[in-house]
């Protein structure tokens, strides 16, 4: 697309309201564009529209018009969550009308440079540490996109001596075009929204548009530990600063000595960054991470690495890597009961997120999991529920499949638990499950290993359940 600025008194259509469409609205109706917001749902369940209508700005609910988007339609902004199979998004392919997201907007408008963070697991742990680690420096970050402010808020608010650090998605990458980050970080890739994507060459290839406009003035951090990761070193542009947990870099930040896989014996391990000179720096010592567990000290290798890229001298951030305390329904302690420790994971929306949380953990568990179907086996997760689980409780869409998998490990403390008269009775029914199986000294861990929409709306509300329900045992 264009800077926004050039569609002055043209019909730009925003397909979804929500806070990304709200700010990409404003934003074009300031910059004198005809705007169009539309949202299938109905009028009272967007309250958004007042807001919008009162600016001036023309609001659709309920429905989606046949001549929503017409050839006389300069760009249509799409909710990142809506599929390209939806009926105003085949009108604009139809009418050759360009389609992007939210993210294609806010680097028009940008003056900041911006950090793009993306991956099937982590994204927002990395980029909540990044973000303090930035602000630790003195750099003045503006966290942003799926969490923080929407990032044309963001974007419209940047100064040159901002760093716009923004969590990204496949859905809001693939909806890009000339998107070019000055940092761009890669965690890892695992099979997950491919209900959406169709299959994996589209995931993957969704990811990938992080780097497709980068130069070589520009910075790529790849997880060197991640195959499909590694593998994109040819194709990318801008200059490589790799991370990795298991294996010793000439040129990036590492752990030494590295992890073993499949061992979580104790030895004293520290992050080192080695530089392309042969010098090495000597960070701190991987115990002395503020948050637990192998996955974390990937996280901080990454959220390092950022900050390296941003000409950040490692020892300033020393103090906020110890004191980081980790995010909201990742990994999070939600208090003890009966000597039961529980912790919310609702975040954990794929199997390999779960298997790491169920990694992080040394004592007996007692684990909750199940949610949308999204039609995987879940296979993954045999030897996890086999070697690793005292015992599971499942509900959602998915019970029927995880409790299979349960089955076929051996696992006898199982729970299935079916719907209840509504979905908060049904959580709170699980939790008292998993509290029936448990005894003192046991972890109850709710990482569910599938999205929350069967039944929430939101991993938020399935999380903020969860611990309600735990505290009132």
């Amino acid at each position: 697309m264009n800077h926004p600025a050039t569609y002055r008194d043209r019909r730009v259509v925003v397909l979804g309201l929500a806070r990304s469409g709200v700010s990409v609205a404003k934003v074009f109706h300031a910059l004198g564009a005809e705007v169009i917001v539309n949202d299938k749902k109905e009028r009272e369940l967007c309250p958004e529209a007042d807001e919008l209508t009162a600016l001036g700005i023309s609001v659709l609910c309920g429905y989606h018009p046949d001549d929503l988007v017409t050839s006389e339609t300069a760009l249509l902004v799409k909710n990142p969550g809506i599929p390209y199979t939806a009926g105003p998004v085949q009108q604009a392919e139809a009418h050759g009308v360009e389609i992007v997201t939210e993210v294609e907007v806010a680097y028009w408008l940008s003056a900041a440079p911006i950090i793009g963070i993306t991956g099937s697991n982590g994204k927002t742990t990395t980029t909540t540490w990044i973000g303090q680690l930035l602000g630790e420096a003195g750099l003045k970050p503006i966290v942003a996109g799926n969490i923080g402010i929407p990032l044309c808020e963001a974007a419209t608010e940047a100064k040159e001596d901002n760093w716009i650090v923004a969590e990204l998605s496949s859905f809001q990458l693939k909806g890009t075009s000339s998107f070019r980050p000055r940092i761009a970080l890669l965690l890892n890739i695992a099979e997950t929204h491919l209900d959406y994507h169709g299959g994996m060459e589209d995931y993957v290839a969704s990811k990938v548009k992080l780097f497709a406009n980068q130069t070589a003035d520009d910075i790529a951090v790849l997880n060197w530990d991640d195959a499909t990761c590694r593998a994109l070193v040819d194709q990318v542009t801008a200059k490589v600063l790799p991370f990795s947990l298991y294996t010793r870099l000439d040129n990036g930040v590492c752990i030494e000595p590295p992890f073993e896989a499949g061992s979580d014996a104790e030895v004293a391990r520290v992050i080192v960054w080695r530089k392309e000179d042969g010098s090495e720096k000597v960070i701190l010592p991987v115990a002395e991470l503020g948050i637990p567990g192998r996955h974390n000290a990937g996280n901080a290798l990454a959220a390092i690495a950022a900050c390296i890229a941003a000409g950040v001298e490692p020892d300033v951030i020393v103090p906020a890597l110890k004191q980081f305390n980790g995010v909201e329904h990742r990994l999070e302690y939600a208090g003890e009961v009966k000597g039961v420790k529980y912790y919310n994971d609702s975040k954990a929306t794929n199997p390999t997120a779960t298997i790491m949380s169920v990694g992080s953990i040394s004592a007996p568990i007692i684990l909750l999991a199940g949610g949308l179907d999204r039609g995987s086996d879940y296979m993954e997760l045999l030897p996890v529920f086999r070697d690793r689980l005292k015992g599971l409780v499942v509900l959602g869409e998915s019970r029927g499949k995880l409790a299979k998998v349960a089955e076929l490990a051996g696992l006898t403390n199982l729970r299935l638990v079916e719907p209840e008269e509504d979905a908060e009775s049904t959580l709170r029914k699980a939790v008292q499950e998993a509290a029936s199986l448990a005894e003192p000294g046991d972890v109850v861990l709710l990482s569910p290993a599938c999205a929350s929409w069967d039944m929430f709306k939101s991993f938020e509300q399935r999380g903020r359940i969860f611990k309600e329900s735990a505290h009132t045992l």
